[in-house]
């Protein structure tokens, strides 16, 4: 078998799996980072290449939890060894990916506490302003916001950071899975959503304790960490409704992880004239105000008074 293209068939399977490709790929059986979508900067990327033997290898995105294997050989092809081979070497890669993970992580998670002692807490700020919210455990770092990013142990792991202009940035390296900003104490019911602004909206409206997952992939991981660490508790999943975006990922999220924790799920019921950008209960708070959110609630949450 020549092993000449093999780094070039690699580079092909990543495109094929919508991931740019490093200009080189080393087929050194070692764990290599580089930026999964083409922009400067971004190490989200990994590989791992085998080139001697049986030529296979793994690559993957830690931001969007991507995984694939691919080997020179199709499985049906394959002997018996050769299968065992390639498994071997799979759980190899994933084996140096995880370590490397981790070490970024705990990096992250240093420098995140530093960063979270030395900022003030928040009391003003542009992005409260415009999202008519209030700063609940927030902090600023100059001119930005600075939003805790939590496991369920109340661990702080990363940061995110919320510029004047609402643009949003997590900590590079900052382990986010399974973790969340939360607002309020728990009680017999605790909800779960997407954003910091539809947390802070639901909390000042309801009163209920949320936790916000910062995205509709991340709304099972936190919600199955709060399931664990709180059993008793009644967990609400508050959808983003996404009405433009084909398969409404921020309900298909929300039903998904109300599933896999035997929870509930409430979704925004705006006015008839609704804006088209409108699509989150903090959307929902801006144009009905907290009546409007709480009355969502009050559907599913027992003693939750209406308006």
């Amino acid at each position: 078998m020549s092993h000449a293209h093999i780094p070039e068939q690699f580079s092909q399977a990543m495109e094929a799996a919508g991931i740019s490709p490093p200009d080189a790929i080393h087929a050194d059986g070692q764990l290599h980072r580089f930026s999964a979508s083409g922009k400067r900067g971004d190490r989200s990327g990994w590989y791992v290449l085998h080139n001697d033997g049986l030529p296979a290898g793994v690559f993957g995105c830690w931001r969007n939890g991507l995984v694939q294997t691919w080997c020179a050989k199709a499985d049906s092809a394959m002997t018996s060894a050769e299968r065992v081979a390639m498994r071997q070497r799979v759980r190899d890669a994933q084996a140096q990916r995880d370590a490397a993970l981790l070490q970024q992580q705990k990096a992250a998670q240093g420098i995140a506490a530093e960063r979270w002692q030395a900022a003030s807490a928040a009391t003003e700020h542009p992005y409260l302003t415009a999202k008519g919210i209030k700063p609940y455990g927030l902090r600023t770092e100059g001119s930005n916001l600075l939003v805790p990013i939590r496991d369920a142990a109340g661990v702080l792991h990363s940061l995110q950071t919320i510029g004047p202009d609402g643009s949003k940035r997590f900590m590079a390296g900052g382990r986010v899975r399974g973790c969340y900003h939360s607002v309020g104490a728990v009680g017999p019911v605790l909800v779960v959503c997407e954003g910091m602004a539809t947390a802070h909206s639901i909390h000042a409206a309801t009163g209920l304790p949320v936790a916000a997952a910062f995205s509709a992939s991340n709304l099972t991981p936190v919600a199955t960490a709060l399931h664990m660490r709180f059993y008793e508790v009644q967990i609400v999943l508050a959808a983003d409704d996404d009405h433009r975006t084909e398969g409404n990922p921020g309900q298909t999220a929300a039903r998904a992880a109300a599933l896999a924790v035997g929870g509930l799920v409430v979704a925004p019921h705006f006015p008839a004239d609704r804006p088209r950008w409108a699509t989150d209960f903090n959307d929902l708070f801006s144009l009905a105000g907290a009546g409007a959110v709480r009355a969502c609630f009050a559907e599913v949450v027992e003693g939750l008074p209406h308006g």
